[in-house]
């Protein structure tokens, strides 16, 4: 398969374009939720089962009104591939599925 190859500044740009709510912070992308805590740790329960099937995962980060999900390559040097836009829209669509109401 080998080493994911990290994206140019435009080609991050263009994916954040394509992903309402996303943003870039550092060498990653991330969104912050606004969800009930138990439907969030119903999400986490999901997001983890999809990112082993697609062996990229997220940092997510639990709190009681909110959920913040953070995505970066790791086997690219903390650089931001297309594996991480294609988890943000997986991710997406998990927590829409669990009735989140998002900030933006």
């Amino acid at each position: 398969m080998g080493v994911p190859q990290p994206m140019t500044h435009e080609q991050i740009a263009e994916r954040l374009a394509a992903l309402p709510g996303w943003e870039q912070d550092g060498s990653a992308i991330a969104r912050t939720y606004l969800i009930r805590y138990h439907a969030a740790v119903a999400a986490i329960v999901t997001i983890a089962d999809r990112s082993r099937r697609v062996q990229h995962h997220a940092d997510l980060d639990l709190r009681i009104d909110h959920l913040r999900a953070s995505i970066t390559t790791h086997d690219a040097g903390n650089r931001l591939t297309a594996a991480d836009f294609d988890l943000a829209h997986r991710i997406d669509e998990i927590v829409a599925a669990h009735q989140a109401i998002p900030l933006d």
